[in-house]
């Protein structure tokens, strides 16, 4: 007969199974789907530190073991319907090893306590996971960043430059990012077009959107897409892309905003502002929709970008309410100085930015 109750002993032995499985699928998440190794040694060098405290426990591991009564134990029939889906791919499967993980270690923990043991060595290992997941959460899906200048490259608005030589100026301008728009052209061109203009904007830095066609985005090894209302859903959109790419919607309303973070958007496009010459928009939603997303808690978390008609005639009045991002269209592409216009835009969305209080973009 065991010094100690036998049913923490059986907590113990359950408990470190499950932290051990959760560890070892986020391990293997690392190191399968990312080749990270890095995380993949962090994950390793906490499965060892797991074996290290639970040989400081006054238990044996045969005591565990003699513990364990699986038939008895009312927990292995009970189920709920989530324990079957992983609906969210990869970051689903990770989120759920390492609660799971983190879960266990915290019983562990508590119950190590009757044994006498302090439980600190659990509690750090618990606290190392937490890291971990957040890092290889984000390793799979990387947050979208906040652009001060995206320009919306279309062939036909670069009436003075070609559309590589419009990237390459707006780079030199200060512009972070491009989305490759081209609404009539066939997919077989597309491809080839978009897939040659990605690869020159990689290559100066700027990370790349690509308007509306999902898998196309995917082929060119873009950075992901922009959806207009009438686009894909998100979340049929994220099914044909996994979670390697972010995912941008048109909003032109604060519900319409909220409504696309719920459903996964990285990114928000927000307006019209102003009006546009090159597509019609009936109703502008002006500068209170950018106001309005900027003070609410649901979206300001979230990187958006003003939208429609903007030059750099008039970026100072979004300046001037603290926005953080604009994309641009043709006064940058139809420009016989693109990057004056591009650096005039930035460095006007600079200086007020400077002056505020800094935002967390998650």
């Amino acid at each position: 007969m065991n010094r100690f109750d036998d049913s923490i002993l059986r907590m113990i032995d359950a408990n470190l199974n499950r932290c051990r499985e959760g560890v070892r699928v986020m391990e293997d998440c690392a190191r399968f789907a990312l080749g990270d190794e890095s995380l993949s040694e962090r994950l390793k060098a906490a499965r060892h530190a797991l074996r290290a405290a639970i040989e400081a426990l006054p238990i044996s591991s045969d005591a565990l073991i003699a513990s364990r009564d699986t038939s008895n134990d009312v927990g292995t029939a009970i189920n709920t319907p989530q324990e079957h889906q992983r609906t969210d791919g990869m970051r689903d499967l990770v989120s759920a090893a390492a609660k799971r993980a983190s879960e266990a270690l915290r019983v562990i923990e508590e119950a190590s306590k009757t044994l006498g043991n302090k439980g600190t060595l659990f509690e750090s290992i618990r606290y190392r996971l937490y890291d971990i997941e957040r890092d290889l959460v984000f390793a799979l899906h990387p947050p979208c960043p906040q652009w001060t200048l995206c320009v919306l490259v279309t062939r036909d608005l670069c009436t003075h430059f070609t559309p590589e030589e419009i990237i390459a100026l707006s780079a030199d301008g200060g512009a972070d990012c491009i989305q490759i728009r081209e609404k009539s052209m066939a997919d077989v061109a597309f491809l080839e077009y978009a897939g040659s203009l990605t690869d020159h904007a990689h290559q100066l830095g700027l990370h790349v959107m690509i308007n509306d066609r999902v898998p196309i985005a995917k082929l060119v090894g873009a950075n992901g897409v922009h959806l207009g209302q009438d686009d894909l859903p998100i979340k049929a959109a994220r099914s044909l892309l996994g979670h390697g790419y972010w995912i941008g919607r048109t909003c032109p309303t604060l519900r319409h905003a909220i409504q696309a973070i719920d459903q996964g958007a990285d990114t928000c496009g927000i307006g019209p502002v102003f009006s546009s010459t090159t597509k019609t928009k009936p109703t502008l939603a002006g500068l209170s929709l950018v106001e309005s997303y900027l003070a609410e808690p649901e979206t300001n978390a979230t990187p958006m970008l003003a939208i429609s008609g903007i030059t750099p005639c008039n970026i100072d009045q979004l300046s001037a309410i603290r926005c953080p991002g604009v994309a641009v269209s043709s006064a940058i592409c139809s420009s016989d100085d693109p990057r004056n216009a591009a650096r005039t835009i930035v460095e006007s969305i600079g200086s007020r930015q400077t002056n505020a209080s800094p935002t967390i973009i998650a």
